[in-house]
């Protein structure tokens, strides 16, 4: 038989006694191996493993200290799940119980002392082989989850595009500088950062608060840019938009559209229970509480159709008189204790994650 082709790799070997080490060194030598590690005393085992990245054990099962099964048990812990390590089992021992009870401890192969030569190179080259072709595999899955991930990152970020130029074609209707969203975004997740919330969330919030206002899209220009005080009726149609925004939003199983479809569901919601739904206090959905005083904060300060863009001092004051009433206690006081980092220009707030 052909043996003078060997497969490439790193092979420890782990006999207490050091003429049968000697004898396997010697061989995989001759064999063609270069890179093999061996140790006498199998507490080193679990060490060497970690350090030397084996592609094959060879493990004695009489051996002091811990035999070959308690070695096999401690392979079990540090092997990763998923990961083809095998090992050839070397004893005099040949009793059925024996070899039931290796391979059942997880041990690849079996080989009885004294060893036949051939064999034990053919044994070790075929495990080498399927242990390359099992890397190769798991290389090649790894690669094909990255590239659906990638994909998947892809589409979501062009439906979040989508999103966000549906949303900034509202937006430009009665704010042409189209920053509204921006500013919002980034006053909700300053907020969100102060109460503490995980990093992940003041990121999801940052572009979910620039949604709160998409189901504009679906309200008249002419009630929408009028410059003038509503009818009530009009008034009822922009009510709407909350509404709008959210169905638009709804169905998806994104986390950002979810949280999108929180706030602009309940952006307009009071903490005394008189805004457009009537949920009053914890009942409403933190995300919208947060993107409530953002909102109302950045619409005093900006000038629109109907209205002077007020004081920045003006508006802290309504932020403050209106804590427990149309804002969340908690939240407002958050805001209030970030207001001064940001900057109230057309250009947009300092992002949240700066100072």
């Amino acid at each position: 038989m052909d043996i003078d082709a060997p497969a490439e790799g790193r092979i420890l070997v782990v006999d207490d006694e050091e003429a049968n080490v000697l004898l396997l060194k010697r061989t995989l030598e001759r064999a063609g191996y270069t890179d093999i590690a061996v140790t006498n005393d199998s507490r080193e085992v679990a060490a060497l493993v970690v350090e030397f990245q084996p592609d094959l054990i060879l493990l004695d099962l009489l051996m002091p200290h811990l035999d070959g099964f308690a070695v096999l048990d401690q392979l079990r812990s540090i092997i990763p799940e998923g990961t083809f390590l095998p090992v050839i089992v070397l004893t005099a021992d040949i009793t059925r119980e024996t070899r039931q009870r290796a391979l059942g401890s997880g041990a690849e192969d079996f080989l009885t002392k004294p060893f036949d030569v051939v064999e034990v190179l053919l044994r070790i080259r075929n495990l080498l082989q399927a242990r390359h072709l099992h890397l190769r595999l798991q290389g090649q899955n790894q690669l094909l989850e990255a590239r659906v991930r990638m994909r998947t990152r892809a589409l979501e970020e062009a439906h979040i595009e989508t999103l966000d130029r549906l949303a900034l074609a509202a937006e430009y209707r009665d704010d042409d500088t189209g920053q509204h969203i921006r500013r919002v975004g980034r006053a909700a997740a300053l907020v969100a950062r102060e109460l503490g919330l995980p990093n992940a969330d003041v990121a999801l919030i940052e572009r979910a608060a620039g949604l709160h206002d998409l189901g504009k899209v679906g309200v008249p220009d002419s009630i929408l840019l009028a410059p003038r005080k509503l009818t009530p009726q009009e008034f009822e149609v922009v009510k709407t938009h909350t509404v709008i925004g959210a169905n638009i939003l709804a169905g998806s199983p994104s986390p950002l559209l979810k949280m999108a479809e929180r706030i602009a569901w309940a952006h307009h919601e009071r903490w005394d229970g008189s805004g457009y739904a009537g949920l009053a206090g914890e009942d409403i959905p933190l995300v919208g509480r947060i993107t409530t005083v953002a909102d109302v904060f950045d619409a005093l300060t900006h000038e629109r159709p109907y209205k002077r863009a007020w004081q920045v001092d003006e508006a802290v004051a309504e932020i403050a008189a209106q804590r427990g009433r149309q804002f969340d206690p908690r939240v407002s006081d958050a805001f209030l204790s970030i207001v001064e980092r940001l900057e109230v220009h057309d250009a947009g707030y300092d992002h949240a994650t700066g100072t």
